[in-house]
């Protein structure tokens, strides 16, 4: 996974990217949600609809690569002709590649009727997927492409919003036909993803920012470019309330030295204010190198 957090990106490793994220999604989809009728939203949800309300009529339902696909096209024909190919980019990758892993996919069912291993994995599992396919610069299409789309006319609401209301629907409508447990187990689902898609896009190399306040700035910003090997940055600070001026240091570290840097703060200024907090990624010398693509 490393290499999704380094930032050479060559064509063809992103679309082989998107080629293992909407296979791994096809997998959550049709092994995972589909067997026990987990609708998470999506045109992939609604298509998971369609399968079960077209049984009475098709042996087996609309299959799911067709609707997914049968869905997105007038979908990508309308945001052509509104904001151009240049908007749609590699999204008809995408989508095209998720319909055809859902078509050659086979059948079968992974979990075996337990709903909490079906919202648990299936969430990290497609929120792994959709983080790869984000990172490659493409999406899937379905409620994202149709969101974006109202926005045009409703510019008050942030595409977000949009898709949120949208999935909702879908959530909703799955309700209605699965009933009330494969939708809440649906709404855990959700929520999972988002989580490990945000984790995937904002990487894992997780590290820590301390502002510190101290009389003794110098004494402590010196201590700690020579024990902890960081740069410090001194920034000019005036208290509101006594109204002195001060110099505040600010020092990211990684979360292995957050602990001595509090105590070598603490063994030069006992009487020093420090402020600790999350920092999600950090490029530059000494953490994530940067390169341009």
């Amino acid at each position: 996974m490393e290499k999704f957090f380094t930032y050479k990106r060559s064509p063809v490793f992103l679309y082989l990217v998107i080629i293992a994220g909407t296979g791994l999604l096809a997998f959550a989809i049709k092994c995972i949600f589909d067997p026990i009728s987990l609708v998470t939203g999506g045109f992939t949800g609604i298509s998971i609809l369609l399968k079960q309300l077209t049984e009475i009529v098709y042996e087996g339902g609309i299959p799911l690569w067709f609707a997914n696909m049968a869905l997105n096209v007038p979908v990508f024909v309308i945001a052509w002709k509104v904001m151009g190919k240049r908007f749609i980019g590699r999204t008809v990758v995408a989508t095209a590649l998720l319909s055809a892993w859902l078509y050659v996919i086979p059948e079968m069912d992974f979990v075996s009727g337990d709903y909490t291993l079906a919202a648990v994995f299936g969430g990290c599992l497609s929120g792994v997927a959709m983080g790869m396919i984000l990172w490659a610069n493409a999406t899937t299409g379905g409620t994202e492409m149709v969101a974006a789309l109202i926005q045009r006319k409703l510019k008050h609401y942030s595409v977000a919003q949009i898709m949120q209301v949208l999935d909702g629907m879908v959530v909703l409508a799955g309700l209605y036909v699965f009933g009330l447990r494969p939708s809440m187990y649906a709404i855990v689902s959700i929520f999972i993803a988002s989580k490990v898609t945000d984790t995937i896009l904002e990487g894992m190399k997780f590290s820590k920012a301390a502002y510190i306040i101290t009389d003794k700035y110098e004494e402590v910003s010196q201590l700690i470019m020579d024990t902890l090997d960081r740069g410090v940055t001194g920034l000019e600070a005036r208290g509101m309330y006594s109204g002195a001026r001060k110099c505040m240091l600010y020092c990211v570290v990684s979360k292995k030295q957050i602990v001595l840097l509090k105590e070598l703060v603490h063994q030069i200024d006992q009487d020093a204010f420090v402020i600790v907090g999350d920092v999600r990624e950090v490029l530059g010398e000494g953490f994530i190198e940067y390169k341009k693509h």
